[in-house]
C-alpha cells in the first residue's frame, strides 16, 4: 500500500518514542510505501483535486539520520491507499482548516484516518461532556465568576486550557485558593477564552492512564504516567514516568462503552485517558505511547494498528 503520513517536520521526532515512526516502521517492514507531508504543503485549487508537495521516504535504522528521501513532488491525496493525519496539536484554526482540505480530499476518494469530519467534532478536552457517567466534576466556561464558584464548591480543582497538550497550562487550585483569581485572568485571558475545570483527582497519584482505541478495541496495556517530583501533571512532556499496566475492570468498562461508538464515527485510533475510575479526555488528533507499551509488555501496539488499517482497506 502507499501511506500518506500527515505529520510534523520530520527533524522534530523523537523515534525512541514517536508512536508515528512506530507506524512507519510496522508498516515499511510489511512492505508499504511511506510517503510524508505536513498540513502546510495541503492544496486545493478549483478545478483540482486536493494535492500536497510529498516525499517519499525510507527508513535506514539510523537512530539519528533515521530516515532518506528518495522522491518528492507534487500528489493528489486521492491517490493513495490511505491518508494519516497525525499532525501533533495544538487544535488551532490552522489545523482546523487541513481537516477541511482533508475533508474535501475525503470527498474526492481518498481513504483518511482519523477521518477529518470526526476529528472537528471531538476536541479532545471537551469531547468528555458527551460520557458525562463517566467523568469528574467538570465545569467548561469563560465566566471567572462561575469558574470561582466551582471551585468554592469542590474545593481542589484541576483549570485547563482547552487546546493545549502534554499537560501544557494546567493549574492545581486547593482548598486555600491560592492565585485563583490571577490563574483565571491568565488562562482566560479575562474572561475571553474557555477553559475547563475539574475537580481535583487524588488517584492521579497513581497515574493518569492512556488508554488505546484501535478501531474501537482496547489494547490490553494501559500506559500509567504518573506525576513525578511533586509535580500534579503526570504527562510524558511534563516528566512523568509511564509505567504499563493491564487495563483494570473499570478502564476496561470504559473502553468497551465508548469504544465501538467512536469507531463508527471514523475514529480509527483513540487515546482515553483515565484517571482513577472517571474518563478525563478522549485524545483522537495524534495518540501516543505505542512504543511505551509494547517496551515494557511485549504487546506489539503498531502492528495492532496497522493490521486494524489494513482491514479497513480491504
Amino acid at each position: 500500500m502507499k501511506l500518506l503520513f500527515v505529520a510534523d517536520p520530520l527533524h522534530t521526532f523523537k523515534t525512541y518514542k514517536d508512536s508515528t515512526f512506530a507506524m512507519m516502521r510496522e508498516a515499511a517492514r510489511r512492505g508499504h510505501e511511506l510517503w510524508v507531508c505536513e498540513t502546510a504543503s495541503l492544496c486545493w485549487q478549483q478545478g483540482h483535486s486536493v494535492s500536497a508537495h510529498v516525499q517519499r521516504i525510507e527508513l535506514t535504522g539510523d537512530a539519528q539520520d533515521w530516515w532518506r528521501q528518495v522522491a518528492e513532488g507534487q500528489q493528489l491525496l486521492c491517490g493513495f491507499d490511505a491518508v494519516l493525519m497525525r499532525k501533533d496539536p495544538p487544535f488551532d484554526t490552522e489545523y482546523l482548516y487541513a481537516t477541511h482540505l482533508l475533508g474535501q480530499a475525503e470527498r474526492e476518494g481518498a481513504r483518511v484516518f482519523n477521518r477529518p469530519q470526526a476529528l472537528r467534532d471531538h476536541p479532545e478536552k471537551l469531547a468528555i461532556l458527551e460520557f458525562p457517567q463517566f467523568i469528574t466534576p467538570t465545569m467548561v466556561s469563560s465566566d471567572m465568576a462561575a469558574l470561582k464558584a466551582f471551585h468554592a464548591q469542590h474545593h481542589d480543582v484541576i483549570l485547563k486550557p482547552l487546546d493545549g497538550m502534554g499537560g501544557m497550562g494546567i493549574f492545581r487550585v486547593r482548598d486555600d485558593g491560592l492565585n485563583l483569581g490571577s490563574i483565571l485572568e491568565t488562562l482566560t485571558d479575562n474572561g475571553r477564552q474557555t477553559i475547563m475545570a475539574q475537580r481535583y483527582l487524588s488517584a492521579i497519584t497513581q497515574g493518569d492512564k492512556r488508554v488505546l482505541l484501535i478501531d474501537g478495541v482496547p489494547v490490553p496495556y494501559a500506559l500509567a504516567r504518573i506525576p513525578q517530583g511533586g509535580e500534579v501533571r503526570g504527562n510524558l512532556a511534563a516528566g512523568g514516568l509511564g509505567v504499563a499496566q493491564p487495563l483494570s475492570d473499570h478502564d476496561r468498562a470504559i473502553a468497551e462503552a465508548l469504544g465501538p461508538v467512536l469507531a463508527s464515527r471514523g475514529l480509527l485510533l483513540v487515546g482515553l485517558d483515565i484517571i482513577g475510575e472517571c474518563l478525563t479526555e478522549i485524545n483522537v488528533t495524534s495518540p501516543t505511547c505505542f512504543q511505551e507499551i509494547t517496551q515494557q509488555t511485549g504487546c506489539d501496539v503498531a502492528a495492532l494498528f496497522i493490521d486494524a488499517l489494513e482491514r479497513r482497506l480491504k
